[in-house]
């Protein structure tokens, strides 16, 4: 047996046995706890609500047995269960008793009911539609007051029976923050109801889970009344109910999301996101959603896509007094649905959705090609077509037709006709003579320069209204006649490509042999003037031309090449005139000189050395002496911190390790040249041992240590070990010595012989061991 049943049951007993404000208090501390553990994390995330309706059904003898009714989305994200037991609670009040005067402590009787039949809501079946698929469950709780040990007497107030449960679906569209917005199902049962033991009214059917965006809805939402009374129905505001707080103590409060008890009237109504939507017209459409008071039919043609809480009252009149309410709220999910057949072809032009246009250049036949969809519901098709007053019909999906001449021929596409899920395709063809594009050129074939364009083209159907033309280099005209000038040679495609007034398109392509030379060889050297060596880029701006083309040098020093755009180095002082000849693959030829065109100045050449060539921490001056060649000044540059003019300086190094010496030699004519050389000022420490010392406390040769540099020396150890090998005297410090005591703190030791070893490391890092004696003389 499930925990749900067991409870439910376990409560039928109690009930039984104590009265109801006793049982309500008794039972609210032995369920919470266990509700709360086994049901609390669905709970937390309960927005999930999206419609449900209460009614009842009078037994005799104040005993009704109540059906409520709960829906919920079973694709939504975050989504609570149905409540396993739900907690309802029943009021009296409206009398002598203003319900506005009660709270929540207020209920005659407190029940858990539960747990509920849960199935799911079947989708809707289109004729010649195909909804999207959507998950509705119904969650079915009944119940009678006699299984609980309760009777309603006949009073002068009317019942209310309550069950409130926050949160609706949050997708929801026509509500302002509808997951913070909960629902309240409830029903009441009047004093004449409970006089004539009335039965509330019950709706027949289910809406349709989902409906088409854009089509009409057509339902029937009437209900049945057993006692005969005469039903009115409309649109109205589906109830609040709890909310948004999803634990914590006020999580059963009426503002939490699961009110137990729930709370008493009166009720608000949902807040709509007004004007565009309201309680009378929750989901707008075009004619707007409706429903017939009489009837309970639900007409219109909603054309939003989303989702729309509707609420619809059924109220019975008996005699014309109005006794009994009975209200519902669900949701309609609009969505766009798709025709399961739609008529359609490949085509050059679609008017409307059923209309397919298709042009013919030079030919009289062709295969329709048929993409008319959902296939699957396609049972049986054909075509026919108007060809010069006969019609003739085709069976094949996509048929293959020959028409008798040029002109317009119209033709028809029927799928399943006859039938109600049919459609019907118009198709027009129309068979133009082909457009039969030509045309013809001319140019200089030696020297660079236009081509003209002469179109030829022919359009016996109409008036050619557009050309295209591509030269093959990627540059574009729509003249008629083009002129174009080629900047790149070879052999290279011309399209023309003619469309006249139908539509109809010609296309022809040739070859044009453009091997010229240019009409002007034009050049721009890198440099025109510098130092020597001066290297030189000659970017040769000339065009038509590429590597298909002879290209001869002369760089005026002598030196040749042959690239369309070489780089030459120049090793000389001089000016020199440079020529370029061109030669075609066709054989044609041009040339031309240019004077005095680049000029190369003097250079020195820099060099220089310095002694000593090692250099350390003990020996840090340096001369230099100028070596350079046809240097008329220089400059040196110290590693950036020192500059001189001097011709052979003497510097001084300040640190060790790496410096860049850098000298510049400046010519007469303004050139320079540079060169560096790389000074490492090696880091040096020293270390000596004496081999004697006399610890007698005469302030002369007392202690024993080593002597030096000690700058930059790292993981220094001085042992000192006696004849027998135990160590008496170990320091990490070099500028500590050893007094002749053990560890400089205890008694002197014995005059003799000792052993001493020293390590360290040098600033580059090189390990060093040394061993000596250190002989106590006193």
């Amino acid at each position: 047996m499930s925990v749900q049943m067991k409870i439910v049951n376990f409560t039928k007993y109690l009930r039984l046995t104590f009265t109801s404000r006793n049982f309500d208090s008794l039972m609210k501390k032995i369920t919470l706890a266990i509700l709360i553990s086994t049901f609390c994390l669905t709970s937390a995330l309960a927005r999930h609500i999206i419609g449900g309706v209460l009614t009842y059904e009078c037994l005799g003898d104040g005993d009704y047995e109540f059906t409520m009714k709960m829906y919920r989305d079973c694709l939504c994200e975050r989504c609570a269960d149905f409540d396993p037991v739900a907690p309802i609670a029943i009021y009296r009040c409206g009398g002598a008793t203003p319900c506005s005067t009660l709270d929540q402590t207020d209920p005659i009787f407190e029940i858990g009911v539960g747990p509920p039949v849960i199935d799911r809501v079947p989708n809707p079946e289109y004729p010649c539609l195909i909804p999207p698929d959507v998950c509705v469950q119904e969650g079915v709780y009944k119940w009678k007051l006699s299984d609980y040990g309760i009777s309603l007497p006949v009073a002068n107030e009317s019942y209310h029976i309550v069950y409130q449960r926050c949160c609706r679906n949050e997708t929801i569209d026509n509500l302002i923050r509808p997951d913070d917005q909960g629902a309240t199902f409830s029903v009441e049962i009047t004093p004449f109801g409970q006089r004539e033991c009335n039965n509330s009214a019950v709706f027949n059917a289910f809406p349709p889970t989902i409906v088409c965006a854009g089509q009409p809805i057509d339902f029937d939402h009437s209900a049945t009344d057993p006692d005969g009374d005469v039903i009115v129905y409309e649109f109205c505001s589906p109830i609040q109910g709890g909310g948004n707080i999803l634990n914590g103590p006020a999580y059963n409060s009426c503002n939490g999301a699961q009110p137990d008890p729930p709370c008493p009237p009166p009720y608000s109504g949902v807040n709509f996101i007004a004007p565009d939507f309201t309680a009378a017209a929750p989901m707008g459409g075009d004619p707007v959603v409706s429903i017939n008071p009489n009837t309970g039919l639900i007409t219109g043609v909603p054309l939003l896509q989303g989702q729309f809480v509707v609420g619809v009252c059924a109220t019975e009149f008996r005699n014309g007094i109005p006794i009994s309410r009975t209200t519902r709220d669900f949701q309609f999910n609009v969505g766009n649905c798709d025709p399961t057949v739609i008529g359609s072809l490949e085509a050059d032009e679609v008017i409307g959705q059923d209309t397919f246009i298709i042009r013919l250049c030079g030919q009289k036949e062709t295969t329709l090609q048929n993409t008319s969809f959902q296939q699957r519901f396609i049972d049986d098709f054909f075509w026919d077509f108007d060809l010069k007053d006969t019609i003739q019909t085709f069976e094949a999906w996509s048929p293959f037709v020959t028409f008798p001449d040029t002109g317009v021929f119209q033709g028809n596409l029927y799928l399943n006709p006859g039938e109600d899920c049919g459609d019907t395709a118009r198709v027009f063809v129309s068979v133009f003579p082909a457009v039969t594009a030509d045309f013809d050129f001319d140019y200089d074939t030696c020297v660079a320069g236009p081509v003209d364009f002469t179109n030829l083209t022919t359009a016996p159907g109409g008036e050619i209204i557009d050309w295209r033309w591509n030269f093959g280099d990627n540059e574009i005209s729509r003249e008629k006649d083009p002129s174009h000038v080629y900047k790149i040679p070879g052999e290279l495609p011309v399209t023309l490509q003619a469309e006249d007034e139908n539509g109809c398109v010609g296309i022809s392509t040739k070859i044009i042999t453009y091997f010229p030379v240019p009409d002007l060889i034009v050049i721009a050297p890198s440099a025109e003037d510098g130092c020597q060596p001066l290297e030189v880029f000659f970017d040769n701006l000339s065009f038509p031309i590429d590597e298909s083309y002879d290209i001869d040098w002369d760089f005026g020093d002598g030196g040749f090449g042959n690239a369309i755009s070489p780089t030459y180095t120049y090793e000389d002082v001089g000016t020199f005139t440079v020529k370029v000849d061109i030669t075609s693959p066709l054989g044609c030829q041009t040339d031309t000189t240019f004077n005095s065109l680049i000029n190369v100045d003097g250079s020195p050449i820099a060099a220089f050395d310095y002694n000593p060539k090692e250099v350390t921490t003990f020996n840090k001056v340096v001369d230099f002496t100028n070596l350079s060649e046809r240097a008329e000044s220089v400059t040196w540059d110290f590693n950036n911190t020192f500059r001189t003019i001097q011709p052979n300086p003497t510097f001084t190094f300040r640190d060790t390790g790496l410096h860049v010496i850098t000298l510049i030699a400046i010519h007469e004519s303004g050139c320079r040249d540079t060169v560096s050389a790389r000074i490492d000022v090696e880091p040096r420490v020293t270390y000596y041992l004496p081999n004697a010392f006399t610890p007698n406390n005469d302030s002369n040769n007392d202690t024993f240590k080593g002597v030096g540099f000690f700058k930059g020396m790292t993981d220094f150890t001085m042992q000192i070990w006696n004849r027998w090998g135990e160590k008496i005297f170990e320091t990490n410090d070099p500028d500590e010595g050893w007094n002749g005591q053990k560890n400089n703190i205890g008694q002197p030791v014995p005059n003799g012989v000792y052993v001493v070893t020293v390590k360290y490391v040098d600033p580059r890092g090189v390990p060093y061991e040394l061993e000596g004696i250190a002989t106590v003389v006193r």
